[in-house]
């Protein structure tokens, strides 16, 4: 039997977890989480890292398992996964792998995309700009030079701002111009199934899982991390929003509706991206297991 990787794609809170863990259990297999916002120790909450109980559920791979002080990137997180994968497929034909970072989810299915080299000056300069006139200039600037990309990139994450822009200006190209649709030798085939709902219902379920958040602690799990608030892992929302509070930027209040409302936009972005591939099986987010393991078992030969 050939072996496949069925990678679970869709916005945040719409249930990409529980779905996961019903599928590992059906098909006895293990999970490979590419959401990178939980790869890391000291962020639980503002992440939804999977609860203990969903944990023991089925084994996971990918989660919590680097702290925010560790240099990592999607291009390590391929080489991790690819060897992962290796391993996990001497001993199971199928791996669930489940996660909404779109970037990563390609980098395990397709491979990294090839970069022109730029001059590492456009970087320092962009930093610069970053500090001095904020992320809004930022964004203003990737919407015109590259509008393809702008629809697809987490808007509130600096880091990837800054890496396309250093692209834009230092190729004179589009940073999207070089995103491959060739996909890299695999030893695996894989089958993304998409779950989604109607724009009201993933707004709202959006909304109540921050509410959920806040009640859970949050906050205080911001204020451990505020004095390390510039480290890269904690450009995100969630943390973000909370610290312009305790810098006294705002009311607690209006915080958490920026977290519902950058999540908001984070989810269209993510449903922009994983709607690229007319090859996802997309299920509605309420869809029983039974229906979702029958399409998927017709894409196993």
């Amino acid at each position: 039997m050939s072996k496949y990787l069925i990678s679970i794609v869709g916005a945040t809170a719409i249930g990409k977890t529980a779905l996961s863990i019903k599928l590992a259990n059906h098909f006895n297999t293990e999970i490979i989480s590419c959401d990178s916002r939980q790869f890391f120790k000291e962020m639980t909450i503002g992440t939804a890292v999977p609860s203990s109980e969903e944990l023991n559920a089925a084994k996971h791979h990918f989660i919590q398992h680097i702290s925010i002080f560790d240099g990592y990137n999607v291009g390590q997180f391929e080489k991790d996964a690819i060897a992962t994968l290796d391993e996990l497929f001497k001993k199971h034909d199928i791996v669930i792998m489940v996660g909404g970072s779109g970037l990563y989810v390609d980098a395990v299915i397709k491979g990294l995309d090839d970069f022109p080299k730029v001059d590492p000056n456009i970087r320092s300069t962009l930093n610069e700009q970053l500090e001095n006139e904020g992320i809004v200039a930022l964004q203003q600037q990737l919407q015109k030079l590259d509008p393809v990309y702008y629809e697809r990139v987490a808007l509130e994450n600096p880091h990837r701002l800054i890496r396309a822009l250093e692209i834009c200006i230092g190729s004179g190209k589009p940073y999207s111009s070089f995103l491959k649709d060739k996909t890299a030798s695999r030893n695996f085939t894989a089958i993304k199934v998409g779950l989604t709902a109607d724009r009201p219902i993933m707004y709202d379920r959006i909304n109540r899982r921050v509410n959920i958040m806040m009640d859970e602690g949050l906050l205080e799990e911001a204020k451990v991390l505020y004095p390390h608030k510039t480290l890269n892992a904690l450009q995100t929302v969630g943390y973000r929003e909370l610290f312009e509070y305790m810098d006294g930027n705002c009311t607690l209040e209006f915080a958490v509706s920026e977290i519902q409302k950058n999540t908001r936009r984070f989810a269209k972005r993510q449903g922009t991206w994983f709607r690229r591939d007319e090859n996802t099986l997309w299920f509605d987010y309420e869809e029983n297991i039974e229906t979702i393991v029958k399409k998927i078992e017709e894409r196993l030969s």
